[in-house]
């Protein structure tokens, strides 16, 4: 093992997390696009939320969209920070979901535990090297197979949530709910495997939950923060779409897939 690989796994041990250096260091090397968006960001969600009236929910909305909010720019810039920062997040959105009756969204959140959160606190190598393994769907010539697998597996999926939001838990925005969630959870499956694909899904679950958490405002079932929140979130994809320094979405992939894109 090189000296580069050592320090870097030792670098993304879960006991770090305890380290106020490990968050100091992952909070180097952003996009100055990204550093940007994060102070802006969180100005926003800060003043949103002092201005308006102060209660238990609004607080943990607070800081679920903070926290949320500078996850994505961390996943974005590929650094691990994301592991510690989505897990408390997402427990807070859980809490903040099942307020606002949006049940799917509980289970899109525990998703997100599930398969990004976890792995980057225990398995140091699941973050590793990540802008090296990054790939797209129509790589190798599979890509009619891997999208119609990806449709299927997002189909599949939102058929089991809608079931469940219209049999088991009774959301008051089934198919608005169910239809988030789905596109989140298949966006959190590709973006485990490495495709770059995963910001189409990561923008269009952006859009379906500025409509979900607006709808669900305005009903009365939670507060504009959220909703803004998601605004940000969706800035975040565009800053993967259109600045070059970000790996997710601007590297080559090999011969065969060259050749294809062209």
């Amino acid at each position: 093992m090189s000296e580069s690989t050592t320090s870097t796994s030792k670098e993304l041990a879960w006991y770090d997390i305890f380290k106020p250096s490990w968050y100091v260091e992952q909070m180097k090397g952003w996009t100055p696009a990204s550093y940007g968006l994060l102070l802006l960001g969180l100005g926003i969600i800060f003043g949103m939320t002092v201005g308006g009236k102060i209660t238990p929910v609004t607080i943990a909305t607070m800081l679920a969209g903070m926290l949320g909010f500078t996850c994505t720019l961390s996943i974005t810039n590929a650094k691990p920070l994301n592991g510690v920062l989505g897990l408390v997040s997402a427990i807070i959105y859980i809490i903040v979901a099942i307020e606002a009756k949006n049940f799917n969204d509980v289970i899109l959140q525990s998703v997100y535990i599930l398969i990004l959160d976890l792995p980057v606190l225990f398995m140091p190598s699941w973050a590793k090297n990540v802008d090296k393994k990054v790939r797209y769907l129509h790589e190798d010539g599979k890509g009619v197979r891997n999208w119609a697998l990806t449709a299927l597996f997002f189909a599949v999926v939102l058929g089991i949530l809608y079931y469940s939001d219209t049999h088991w838990f009774i959301s008051p925005r089934p198919w608005t709910d169910s239809i988030a969630a789905a596109i989140g959870i298949t966006g959190a499956i590709l973006t485990t495997l490495r495709f770059s694909d995963t910001y189409y899904f990561w923008t269009a679950q952006g859009l379906m939950s500025i409509v979900l958490w607006g709808v669900t405002a305005f009903q009365g079932d939670a507060n504009w923060v959220l909703f803004v929140t998601y605004i940000l979130y969706l800035t975040n994809d565009m800053v993967a779409f259109f600045d070059s320094k970000v790996s997710w979405f601007h590297h080559t992939g090999n011969s065969a897939a060259t050749g294809q894109i062209k």
